[in-house]
């Protein structure tokens, strides 16, 4: 029998930790792997005194009645938390190496505490302590390594030009424009989907650049200063774009000024060429400074079958038409077809160019289901592309759906700007998560308002609320961690 207890005591004791661990690491990645931020900027604290801090705490305080407690309620919550999450842990090589150390610490902690006392003291925290900072230092040896390697690999490619991208909105956007206008001449490679990290640069290097590429066109991210200037100098791209400048991830930067000292970091590459810089960024005269989003930007017409206008090239005005949605990407066409000038291409080039860029996955894309219009703008959260979005819809003649959460990482303000716009436009909102659950609440005016929590409802709700001649629009898409 009480080799029984002790069995059972032990798989306990492991399959705690690796719980406390999966926790840890599924917030840490969610967070670019900053502690501090898992710490002093989660945007749901109390999960870590549910899950972590309690758990931690009757560990010490509840005996011979921890497996009981663990096993009927700690393990079942943390199982339930998980499954309801949209956006779960992705078991990357260092999520791994994280748990297989995790594990193993775990496994031999009556090895590593040779006394019995210490053992049921530092049994729990010691593994975890160990395990993450066992985790940093394995990361930062590996980071580094791979960072010599890239940067080999850069200086391998025989004349590469490298455009960098950076800005609050439309960093993506405008990289896949360059890419695709520039890919009807020269070979280019830009990185895929939203990777915009220093990390996940370095990895797109080493794993994905083809040796034949003659542009390679870079999205770079920040979550605090000095992110793109490391970017910046471990890329040293010769062009670099500084998108709109706007309040996104304002509890980070804590003001605009500290914003774009961040995103004009790019310019110190050294061997920045030419530069495009968005008007809402500075007006500071600059010789290597080409200036975009103002009035090179004529004669604007934007309705739900594409947008027409009309942009001036050297001093030339060329018309241009796209079947991308949305006003404001003519400033993200605008610095994408400069930037082609620059490159060499001719006006028609660039015309034909245009007129076949294909929207971006998840920003304004057009989806006709069911007889049903669908605007998927869920990896949109910028106040202009949310109210050119609920502009475009007030252009539909049935009802009007809206699925948002609001913005993210932004201002009350803004968002009372953004419920202002859906009031004057929708029939139904759909409010999603519970960030600004009760600012939407308080100020929505529309006929019927739904304040969603759980996620997983959305399509029963969808499927009540909604009919064949309805626009829905998907307005941001934030996981439910947010």
């Amino acid at each position: 029998m009480q080799d029984y207890q002790i069995l059972l005591s032990f798989i306990v004791n492991i399959v705690f930790v690796m719980s406390l661990g999966w926790y840890l690491i599924t917030n840490l990645q969610w967070y670019d792997y900053k502690l501090s931020r898992v710490l002093l900027k989660h945007h749901k604290p109390h999960w870590h005194i549910i899950y972590f801090i309690i758990p931690f705490i009757a560990y010490y305080t509840t005996g011979s009645f921890f497996a009981i407690f663990f096993l009927f309620a700690l393990f079942p919550a943390l199982f339930l938390w998980y499954k309801k999450l949209d956006k779960k842990l992705v078991l990357t090589w260092r999520v791994k190496r994280f748990l297989i150390l995790l594990f193993s610490l775990a496994m031999f902690q009556d090895i590593l505490c040779t006394l019995k006392d210490a053992c049921e003291v530092y049994g729990v925290f010691m593994p975890l302590f160990v395990a993450y900072v066992g985790s940093v230092v394995i990361e930062r040896f590996l980071f580094e390594a791979f960072k010599k390697e890239a940067k080999k690999r850069l200086k391998s490619i025989e004349n590469l030009q490298i455009i960098a991208i950076t800005g609050s909105y439309g960093k993506t956007s405008i990289k896949n424009f360059v890419a695709e206008i520039l890919s009807k001449k020269y070979k280019v490679y830009a990185t895929p989907r939203s990777v915009n990290t220093i990390g996940g640069i370095i990895r797109d290097v080493n794993e994905s650049l083809p040796s034949d590429t003659e542009i390679y066109v870079c999205e770079a991210g920040a979550r605090e200063s000095g992110d793109i200037y490391e970017i910046s100098t471990f890329l040293e791209p010769q062009t670099v774009v500084v998108g709109k400048v706007g309040l996104a991830h304002i509890e980070y930067f804590k003001s605009l000024q500290n914003i774009i000292a961040t995103k004009l970091e790019i310019m110190q590459s050294p061997r920045l060429e030419r530069a495009f810089v968005h008007t809402s960024v500075t007006d500071e005269e600059h010789p290597k400074v080409t200036f975009f989003g103002g009035s090179e930007i004529q004669s604007v017409n934007a309705t739900l079958d594409g947008v027409d206008f009309e942009l001036i090239l050297d001093g030339k005005s060329v018309k241009f038409h796209t079947n991308i949605l949305g006003a404001f990407q003519t400033m993200n066409i605008s610095v994408a077809a400069q930037i082609a000038k620059k490159f060499g291409m001719s006006d028609e080039e660039i015309q034909d160019a245009v007129s076949k860029l294909t929207p971006v996955a998840h920003r304004l894309q057009m989806i006709k289901a069911g007889g049903k219009l669908i605007l998927d703008d869920g990896y949109n959260g910028n106040i202009d592309g949310m109210l050119e979005a609920v502009r475009l819809c007030s252009l539909h003649e049935g009802r009007k759906v809206i699925v948002t959460p609001g913005l993210v990482e932004s201002s009350n303000e803004l968002n009372l700007k953004l419920i202002d716009a859906i009031n004057s436009v929708f029939d139904t909102v759909i409010v999603t998560g519970a960030l600004n659950a009760e600012l939407f609440d308080k100020n929505l005016k529309v006929k019927n308002k739904i304040i969603l929590s759980d996620k997983s409802k959305m399509q029963e709700v969808l499927l009540e609320h909604t009919r064949a001649g309805d626009i829905i629009l998907f307005a941001n898409d934030a996981p439910n961690f947010i």
